[in-house]
């Protein structure tokens, strides 16, 4: 279940953020893009009208500008991609847990990697990634600019999930069933985006370490030449 409750949980989802870390924000995305158009050209149905790689495009791009210290434009891009999500009149800011009277804020797990991306750790991710030696430190920063990026991954996903299901007429999924769906989503999507991050961080870690011990690519920030 990866776009919203109409998509799946495909494990190499993951990767987004690390072609992000590995090649910045326009060759990763440039990744994604290829990798997707790529796959239909192969045979590989479509789905959510042909707009199914944006969920993964946002995850790389975002977190190849956090790499190269462009932190402005992700919080610009989080924080609108918030407001549009709460603004949708499918969207239930609240939710009650089936069988039970408990009702949580759907979106929990989003604000929270919101605050983290607002808080000092959102800066100094990229930096641990990119010049620790210490395979914890590369595993920390790995950890928060996933977390961001996979949570920016999923609120793509459910905008595109209630614009495309419950939008477009007739609609797939009529209005009154909405609230009934994001219930079931919001057990669903904290294991699912732990899943992706843990993933990440496994594959991520030694895959950092590997390309910038041997130096076979540059990540994160570019250094600018030094002028006379």
């Amino acid at each position: 279940m990866l776009i919203g409750g109409g998509g799946y949980l495909s494990f190499s989802d993951f990767l987004a953020p690390i072609l992000g870390i590995l090649l910045g924000p326009y060759l990763g995305g440039l990744s994604v893009l290829i990798g997707n158009f790529g796959a239909i050209g192969l045979g590989r149905p479509t789905s959510f009208l042909g707009l199914d790689f944006l969920p993964d495009f946002v995850a790389a791009v975002s977190v190849g500008f956090l790499m190269r210290r462009k932190w402005l434009p992700v919080v610009a891009l989080n924080a609108g991609l918030l407001l549009l999500f709460f603004v949708d009149p499918l969207t239930s800011i609240f939710v009650t847990i089936p069988g039970t009277s408990i009702s949580i804020p759907f979106a929990w797990m989003h604000i929270a990697a919101f605050i983290v991306l607002l808080s000092p750790l959102g800066r100094k991710a990229a930096k641990w990634v990119e010049t620790a030696n210490k395979t914890e430190l590369v595993a920390g920063g790995l950890t928060i600019l996933t977390l961001i990026g996979t949570m920016m991954q999923h609120l793509t996903g459910n905008i595109l999930f209630e614009f495309v299901f419950g939008q477009i007429s007739p609609p797939i999924i009529p209005a009154v069933a909405w609230p009934t769906e994001w219930a079931l989503v919001v057990l669903a999507y904290p294991v699912e985006r732990t899943i992706l991050i843990i993933s990440a961080v496994l594959v991520g870690t030694p895959l950092i370490l590997a390309v910038t011990k041997n130096s076979l690519l540059k990540i994160g920030k570019q250094e600018q030449p030094k002028t006379a």
